[in-house]
């Protein structure tokens, strides 16, 4: 018997072309392009690919904003059978070059905006693979628009299941960025978990403005693809370009990191414009600070809020907090229950299964996961042993099946003997009205081994005797903060996240 053919992440633009040719696709800036158009983009994209030597299971590294372009990459390079490679991009020239030689792309395709970086990338990459640059054209460069322009629509070379379809690359905070094998199933078997929750329906509009090199945003782009919404891209996060954006497409969904939360609540214009339309907000990546979900569900009563709880490695979200959850006076307060695709539980030291309420690492297992760690089989064997990828989340689980998740393990302050959960800190400093963001890491002590250090930026007048004060009033004395250092900004990682281990070298180091 012949095997069928897998999930495969093009088929949602079969679908798309099947049901909606004609329809609205993308929106980038003045540009619009309709599902037609973009497969025929689509096609002529892995016509260039494999003029370029790209052969099926071959890495394209792209390094762009998000926008069309990044839709053309992706989906024309999986249509040509390769494996794409998004690059981080806020990294510096010597962290892509590494993902570089990591990763051995037959081509890279680099937006005109990044071209200063290139000469570094060059010298630090010893077999520097084919350029091709988008966004404009550039002396000794072959050009994007004109490479699509002379190319034939190619046919589909298909590969589907287990076949590799992209490697995403860690944010690199705590050490060398890992590459992450996601493969079609993978990919697309979340996607459809997302798209088939009952969140989002045919006809959404998504406006994409955390980067899509980051999980959360693609694993949005690819969900909102299965149900035929409409795309609105902008090529970075600015809280008034978003709100104004939200406000002319008539934005239906999007996606949003905690910090990219409070920017939109915190600009003048976001009470000027009319967001009404706004449906779904889907938010994850980090954890959020209650007192910022509170205000949020307050300014926006009519926006169903979805939080997701996951990370590359399972290829988004491995559980989800619906709408109706964020209604719930306890469940407001968990991060969800375990999506379709996905089996969780919480484990001891030895990977003993805890019962409900006790504390331990989360671990989860199902098709999307991913294969390993690229050119790692240690690490990839240590993070999936026993056939369940260990999270590095600490966590409880409630009898209703919902996770409650406590910290990274990497994140628990060990002071006097006692364990102190950064989360629980930050939860209660951000409570106090002058608190726009913090964050709370170890601080070395010759005496209790580590101390409780907070990292605090003010949007009202404070000190730190005050904000001490505020937190024994809510938690135990010994995980209170011992020291309070005021900022005026946080130090944040291209996806919006708080580097905390960059924190914790300061912390160390005194400063």
């Amino acid at each position: 018997m012949t095997r069928g053919v897998g999930l495969h992440l093009t088929q949602p633009l079969h679908r798309a072309l099947r049901e909606g040719a004609d329809a609205v696709a993308t929106i980038d800036g003045a540009r619009v392009r309709t599902w037609r158009e973009t497969v025929a983009r689509v096609r002529r994209a892995a016509d260039v690919l494999a003029g370029h030597g790209v052969a099926p299971g071959d890495r394209v590294a792209l390094l762009a904003p998000n926008g069309d372009v990044f839709v053309d990459l992706l989906f024309g390079t999986m249509w040509a059978g390769g494996v794409l490679v998004p690059v981080n991009t806020r990294w510096s020239a010597a962290e892509i070059a590494h993902a570089l030689v990591d990763s051995r792309p037959r081509v890279l395709v680099i937006d005109h905006g990044f071209l200063p970086l290139l000469p570094a990338i060059q010298v630090a990459v010893p077999q520097m693979p084919p350029v091709i640059v988008s966004g404009g054209a550039a002396s000794g460069f072959d050009d994007w628009e004109a490479l699509l322009a002379a190319a034939t629509e190619a046919e589909e070379h298909l590969r589907h299941g287990d076949d590799l379809a992209a490697l995403l690359y860690t944010g690199g905070t705590t050490g060398a960025s890992k590459g992450v094998m996601l493969s079609h199933r993978a990919l697309l078997t979340y996607a459809m978990c997302l798209a088939g929750s009952g969140e989002s329906a045919p006809g959404a509009c998504m406006l994409h403005t955390a980067p899509l090199f980051h999980v959360g945003a693609l694993s949005g782009l690819l969900a909102s693809l299965l149900n035929r919404a409409r795309h609105v891209f902008l090529p970075a996060f600015e809280a008034g370009a978003v709100i104004a954006a939200i406000a002319e497409h008539r934005v239906s969904d999007l996606f949003l990191v905690p910090t990219m939360v409070q920017s939109l609540l915190d600009h003048p214009s976001f009470a000027a414009h009319d967001l009404s339309c706004v449906e779904r907000v889907y938010y994850g990546a980090a954890p959020i600070a209650p007192a910022l979900m509170d205000r949020a569900i307050a300014a926006m009563p009519r926006v169903g809020f979805v939080q997701g709880y996951g990370m590359t490695e399972t290829s988004g979200s491995v559980a989800l907090l619906k709408p109706a959850d964020h209604r719930h006076d306890t469940r407001v307060r968990s991060n969800g229950r375990a999506v379709m695709a996905i089996e969780m539980k919480i484990v001891d030291a030895g990977d003993r299964e805890l019962p409900a309420g006790e504390r331990g690492e989360i671990v989860v297992r199902g098709d999307a996961v991913m294969a390993g760690y690229w050119n790692r089989p240690e690490e990839s064997a240590a993070a999936l042993r026993g056939g369940w990828m260990h999270t590095g989340d600490v966590g409880w689980m409630d009898a209703d099946g919902y996770v409650h998740v406590v910290d990274r393990l990497k994140d628990m302050i060990l002071t006097g003997g006692e364990n102190v959960f950064s989360i629980e800190v930050e939860g209660a400093l951000s409570c106090h009205p002058a608190v726009a963001q913090c964050a709370v890491v170890g601080r070395p002590d010759d005496h209790w081994g580590e101390t409780v250090h907070a990292v605090v930026v003010l949007r009202d007048a404070a000190t730190a005797d005050e904000l001490i004060a505020h937190c024994r009033d809510r938690i135990a004395r010994y995980k209170c903060p011992r020291s309070v250092e005021f900022r005026s900004a946080l130090p944040l990682s291209a996806a919006g996240k708080i580097l905390k281990a960059q924190l914790r070298d300061e912390a160390k180091d005194g400063r």
